[in-house]
C-alpha cells in the first residue's frame, strides 16, 4: 500500500494561548515581546474532520520520536501546508517547544519565529485573523467500520499553521461576529498585511 500525505487540523486555545499551561519562562518570553501559541495539536483514537483515526500506539510512537526534534530545537513548521513532505526552511514560521499528552489529546507549545513567514503569522494573530494548526505526515490508510484507520507506517513530519481548518471550530482565534463577510474580510486582511510587510522590507 502506497504512502500518502496526511494532513489534520486541530483547535488551539482561544486567542492562541492557554494561560494556565504557561511556565514562568513562557511568560517572560511573552513579556519581552515574544509570541507563543498553545493547545491541542493532535488526537488519538478519535475520528477527526477528515474521517481518519490515529491508533494511540502509533501516534504515541511518532510523538515520542518528534520530541527528540523538540529537544534539539529542530521541530520547525511552515505557514500554510505545502504539497510536499519536506519542510522548506524559507517558509518556516514557528518552532514547537514542547509536546505532552493529556488523555487522548497531544498538547503543544509553539514559539513564533522572527522570520518572514513568522512576521506574517504575528501580524495575522495581532489582527485577530482566525488561525488553525495542522499536523503533516505520510503513511498508509485502510478502511474499516469505525472509519479510515492510519496504518503503522505513519511518519509525523511537522505541525503547520493554516487559515482554513476543515474541522468546525478548529481555529486558534475566537469566532468573528460577522460570519457572512468572514472569507472576504480575511483574504483582504491577509493580502494587506503581507503587502505592508513586503513594503517594510524594501
Amino acid at each position: 500500500m502506497s504512502k500518502t500525505l496526511l494532513r489534520e487540523y486541530f483547535e488551539l486555545c482561544p486567542n492562541g494561548v492557554c494561560e494556565d499551561i504557561l511556565t514562568e519562562s513562557d511568560k517572560r518570553f511573552i513579556k519581552e515581546g515574544g509570541l507563543m501559541l498553545s493547545g491541542v495539536v493532535q488526537r488519538s483514537e478519535t475520528i477527526n474532520g477528515n474521517g481518519r483515526i490515529y491508533p494511540h500506539s502509533i501516534l504515541e510512537r511518532e510523538v515520542n520520536n518528534y520530541k527528540r526534534l523538540v529537544q534539539e530545537r529542530r521541530a520547525l513548521g511552515e505557514l500554510d501546508h505545502p504539497e510536499q513532505s519536506v519542510i522548506n526552511l524559507r517558509n518556516v514560521s514557528h518552532l514547537v517547544t514542547e509536546l505532552w499528552w493529556n488523555g487522548k489529546d497531544v498538547m503543544g507549545k509553539i514559539q513564533v519565529l522572527n522570520t518572514p513567514s513568522g512576521q506574517v503569522l504575528r501580524e495575522l494573530v495581532n489582527a485577530n485573523v482566525k488561525i488553525g494548526i495542522s499536523s503533516r505526515g505520510t503513511g498508509s490508510i485502510r478502511e474499516s467500520r469505525e472509519g479510515t484507520i492510519v496504518e503503522d507506517d505513519f511518519n509525523l513530519i511537522c505541525f503547520d499553521i493554516v487559515s482554513e481548518p476543515s474541522t468546525q471550530g478548529a481555529f486558534m482565534m475566537q469566532e468573528q461576529k460577522n460570519k457572512s463577510s468572514l472569507i472576504e474580510s480575511r483574504e483582504a486582511k491577509i493580502n494587506g498585511l503581507i503587502n505592508n510587510i513586503l513594503k517594510k522590507g524594501k
